[in-house]
């Protein structure tokens, strides 16, 4: 089956889509984007997301006339198109495409781009075993709230995790406090305490954060939002990792230190397990 693109009112094969050269998102990164997945070709919290999209949008202060019944329309017919069992919902909108300049250009309309291919889960060994990680300084901008396209800090440390045969990298601030990863957020463990970095600024509200959140507590699982520091995770019973395409991964390793016996630990299968539940 093809994978599915949608650019501004048409659909084709994704090696047929295209935008022009002088789209803002192109030049100067100029948008914004949200990720789903579907389960058994079921959007999962599709409300969710486009929620975060149009606080994103409102946020770099891009007018547009789109709406959530709208665009979820759009992604529905998108999936349909695509036919995967389980697919990978890429949602982009920029400001358009103009003459490149720095100010917002006066009537010109949004581009929206959708792309669906088959969603490539992770393997049963690294979820079996744990993922190994890496930390990375956190060089990234002052409103990591807002889910710009502008991710070259983001490619940069993963493809140095990637280099050292890592799977991900965790950013560190200046103060010794864990932020996020570069594509997924982080949770420690220690003496069955669930904790994770509170939303700020510096770091992206992520939509499974909030559901393992949500399903930590239905649960009476002792969780914390609050600064948690390299140190902390160092010394953690467990650590792992969640986002839409890992859903909940145990971190077993950073930067070559083991995370206790380096084996996935009983906290985190638990919280994975009660996840696909609530998500079933």
């Amino acid at each position: 089956m093809p994978a599915i693109a949608f650019v501004n009112g048409r659909f084709s094969r994704i090696e047929k889509a295209v935008v022009s050269v002088e789209d803002r998102g192109f030049q100067l990164g100029d948008g914004v984007y949200e990720v789903l997945r579907t389960y058994n070709g079921r959007l999962h919290a599709v409300d969710a997301h486009l929620r975060r999209l149009f606080r994103s949008l409102d946020a770099i202060e891009l007018k547009h006339r789109f709406t959530r019944a709208g665009l979820t329309r759009i992604i529905r017919e998108a999936v349909r198109r695509g036919g995967f069992k389980d697919s990978l919902v890429y949602l982009q909108i920029t400001r358009g495409a103009t003459k490149r300049m720095k100010e917002f250009p006066k009537g010109v309309p949004p581009t929206l781009v959708i792309t669906v291919r088959e969603l490539e889960l992770p393997s049963p060994a690294l979820r079996a075993n744990g993922a190994k990680i890496m930390t990375a300084a956190d060089i990234r901008w002052m409103h990591c709230d807002v889910k710009s396209i502008c991710l070259l800090p983001n490619v940069l440390a993963s493809n140095k995790a990637r280099a050292a045969g890592c799977y991900e990298a965790v950013f560190v601030a200046k103060d010794g406090s864990l932020t996020e990863c570069a594509s997924a957020n982080i949770f420690i463990v220690k003496k069955g305490v669930i904790a994770t970095p509170p939303i700020s600024a510096s770091i992206l509200g992520g939509i499974t954060r909030e559901e393992v959140i949500a399903v930590a507590r239905k649960h009476r699982l002792p969780l914390q939002e609050r600064r948690v520091t390299l140190k902390e995770l160092l010394a953690a019973d467990e650590a792992f990792l969640t986002g839409t395409t890992i859903e909940v991964l145990p971190v077993v390793q950073v930067d070559g230190r083991r995370i206790a016996d380096g084996k996935p630990g009983p906290v985190t299968q638990r919280l994975h397990a009660l996840y696909l539940a609530e998500v079933a």
